[in-house]
């Protein structure tokens, strides 16, 4: 069995004369929660209607679960658009079972997922009321159920925090971590890179149409990191300004983040620290958040050197 649950195989997709998607190879790791990111118009969207088959590639080659991608595995992927797809004067309860059911589960098998799944969410209150007498955020749940409730072992969310209060993003946070420590392999599309941050394992960045960069989040982090350091202390603010050598990025009352000068390392900061009047409570590699890393790169139109190192 592959380590990836999906992969592409240098794919392609134009529309007439525009290049949606330049050659992309991506490996989506089996169990993993995998950020899709990239800005609007990168390609995002057209390679996640290639990988759920409503679309095809120009070129190249989707893997699905070791075989190539075959319509028979869309009843395998269970797909949220960020767009709601839902029937405005349908009953929450009819809805549910009647989209469950065109992903293969009996009537029987459909009712007892919608029945778990309102109550999970807090919506068996609602369940015979229409589409379009649901709060936004009411919506954006009967849309989840619909797509995980026939237990898939891919799921590709497209921004499905949208909509919901902190309280409900709690919850459907709660059961996307809970699908994925039971087995289930997760694409995780969003512009909210806390959340990727806080949820994803790996991490691609799309931009206009190249993949740019892939790895797991921790390893990105670390090679963006410019010899940062946050330092904690207490004194006079101004000594740390004094220190030869240092480019301040920021100084605070009783923290500061430098930069020291390339090729050296933390010791070159301590031999300095030591040295001033300064009591010193903590000094820290300062890891680059993900927003910082995706404004770099797309702000610079990062070239597709930055692909993932092979």
């Amino acid at each position: 069995m592959s380590n990836y649950f999906l992969e592409l195989n240098s794919v392609t997709k134009r529309y007439d004369q525009h290049l949606a998607v330049d050659s992309v190879s991506m490996r989506v790791p089996r169990g993993r929660i995998y950020g899709l990111l990239g800005p609007n118009g990168a390609g995002k969207t057209t390679s996640i209607r290639m990988i759920t088959n409503i679309t095809v590639p120009d070129e190249g080659q989707i893997i699905f679960d070791g075989e190539p991608l075959q319509p028979e595995h869309v009843n395998r992927i269970g797909y949220m658009p960020e767009e709601r797809g839902l029937y405005k004067k349908m009953k929450v309860k009819d809805q549910i079972e009647y989209l469950l059911m065109l992903k293969g589960l009996s009537t029987k098998d459909a009712k007892a997922a919608r029945e778990n799944w309102l109550e999970k969410l807090g919506l068996t209150d609602w369940t015979n009321r229409k589409t379009t007498d649901l709060s936004k955020g009411m919506q954006q749940k009967v849309q989840f159920i619909t797509t995980v409730a026939h237990e898939p072992p891919l799921l590709i969310l497209d921004e499905p925090f949208s909509g919901l209060d902190p309280v409900n993003t709690q919850v459907v946070e709660a059961e996307i971590r809970r699908l994925n420590a039971a087995g289930t392999t997760i694409i995780f599309s969003t512009h909210r890179m806390e959340q990727v941050e806080e949820l994803c394992d790996n991490i691609a960045l799309i931009n206009r149409g190249k993949l740019i960069l892939e790895d797991d989040i921790t390893s990105v982090r670390k090679r963006f990191q410019k010899n940062a350091y946050l330092i904690e202390f207490t004194g006079d603010k101004s000594e740390i300004s004094n220190i030869a050598g240092l480019e301040v990025k920021e100084l605070n009352e009783r923290d500061a983040m430098v930069r020291i000068p390339e090729g050296e390392d933390a010791k070159y900061l301590m031999r300095h620290l030591i040295n001033t009047n300064l009591e010193i409570l903590k000094v820290e590699l300062h890891l680059p958040r993900l927003n910082e890393i995706f404004i770099e790169l797309v702000g610079k139109d990062a070239p597709v050197a930055a692909q993932r190192d092979q």
